[in-house]
């Protein structure tokens, strides 16, 4: 359609042409002292076209003629650049797969390849950036082949370029490469500082936050480590079991770390209230507070709730974590100066007659008739719960109180019979 139409308007302009042409009678008269030429208007006009063309073919002519040594530099620099990318993608392709000899050998021969561009005038408008990039690659594959000399020349190197303006962004990268490699090499103050040198939006990206735990961890840095944890916990940056596990261990360091009462209640009001509910950062919280000898009270204000979720939903809490609350509750019970918590034996009593197949709550119950002397029902209850408790860690504390028990009774074949049990239990 588009050649019909082509047609279609040539031989429009030919009979236009014509018609124009053929009956113009116009003439051009010449005047050149003593001569007169007349020439048709249409040979002026043909001619005079004739001449633009060729005019403007031999202008073409001499640009090009002249434009040819710059494009011969260009087709150089273009080959040149091709010869970097190919160099640069070695490189990477050779870091990535694990050959890091010739993942070194391709950097530099970038910076070589680029060091001569340079010398020819003819730099390169992302020279800085290539040349830290390439340091970077160089420095990556010396620190992996444990050459810290060329590493830390080439890093160098790199920080140089990257303060150029042409180089914008990359010092962001080499920080946190920098950071890694500090922690490979079990300097996490060192990669703390790098991680603190970083600008505000960086040091919280998720690459930086992980780093920054991972350092905050290796320098003994719990609670730093926690509030970083939080945060990548918020963006996602776990899984919720990874994320919950994470939290757990760094809590229960905290509450660990602790040297006295006052300072564990500092530790415990900084929790929040999810971590506060994992049955192993109250455990651990409360029995940290019975070994400082602070207040029983607070201890098991903390465990009040892990313990209301234990009657409601036992099945929620594992045997380890239930054992645990029952021995701490007992510890509690015998560090208790005065007469027990009559909140607490409440509490006891309800859950152990609303499961009265529970062992350990049977155990804690007759631990608490121990208390208020009532030593026959605390006879009964132990009695009652040691089937159950074969294999656990309580096996050998209900003997202990059973030993005490006929103690009390001035039974001394019982009470020997309950010791020596008790001591083949703790020796196993």
């Amino acid at each position: 359609m588009r050649a019909a139409l082509w047609l279609l308007g040539l031989f429009g302009v030919a009979v236009a042409t014509a018609l124009i042409a053929g009956n113009n009678p116009g003439t051009v008269t010449v005047f050149w002292p003593p001569y007169r030429v007349d020439l048709s208007l249409n040979l002026v006009i043909v001619v005079l076209t004739v001449l633009f063309i060729v005019l403007h073919l031999a202008l073409r002519a001499l640009a090009a003629l002249f434009a040819m040594p710059g494009h011969a530099r260009s087709w150089r620099l273009q080959h040149q650049e091709r010869a970097l990318h190919v160099s640069l993608l070695d490189a990477l392709s050779h870091l990535l797969a694990g050959r890091f000899i010739r993942a070194r050998k391709s950097a530099e021969a970038v910076l070589v390849r680029e060091a001569a561009v340079s010398r020819g005038h003819d730099e390169l408008s992302y020279s800085g950036r290539l040349r830290a990039l390439s340091h970077l690659l160089a420095a990556e594959s010396a620190h992996t082949l444990q050459d810290t000399n060329a590493r830390d020349d080439h890093f160098s190197k790199a920080l140089e370029q990257a303060s150029r303006t042409d180089a914008q962004g990359v010092s962001e990268a080499l920080q946190l490469r920098a950071a890694k490699w500090s922690l490979e090499d079990h300097d996490a103050l060192r990669a703390l500082q790098w991680l603190d040198e970083m600008p505000v939006g960086t040091s919280r990206r998720t690459i930086a936050l992980r780093l920054r735990l991972d350092a905050a961890r290796m320098a003994r840095h719990t609670a730093p480590a926690l509030e970083t944890a939080r945060l990548l916990s918020k963006h996602r940056a776990f899984s919720p079991l990874a994320s919950e596990r994470i939290l757990r261990s760094l809590a229960q360091e905290l509450v660990s770390s602790a040297h006295d009462s006052d300072q564990l209640m500092r530790v415990w009001s900084r929790l929040d209230g999810a971590e506060r509910t994992i049955p192993e950062v109250a455990i651990a919280a409360a029995q940290r507070m019975l070994e400082l000898d602070g207040d029983v009270s607070v201890a098991r204000t903390w465990l009040l709730p892990l313990w209301e979720r234990m009657v409601a939903h036992a099945e929620d809490l594992t045997l380890v974590q239930r054992t645990s609350l029952v021995q701490v509750l007992e510890q509690g019970f015998s560090l208790a100066t005065g007469a027990p918590d009559p909140s607490w034996l409440t509490r006891i009593e309800t859950a152990q007659n609303g499961r009265p197949g529970d062992s350990l709550l049977q155990y804690l119950a007759g631990i608490a008739c121990m208390r208020l002397q009532l030593w026959g029902k605390a006879q009964q209850l132990l009695m009652q719960s040691l089937p159950r408790l074969k294999g656990s860690r309580l096996e050998a504390n209900a003997w202990q109180a059973l030993a005490l028990l006929a103690e009390q009774k001035d039974d001394s074949d019982a009470a020997a019979r309950a010791w020596k049990k008790a001591a083949t239990l703790t020796r196993t």
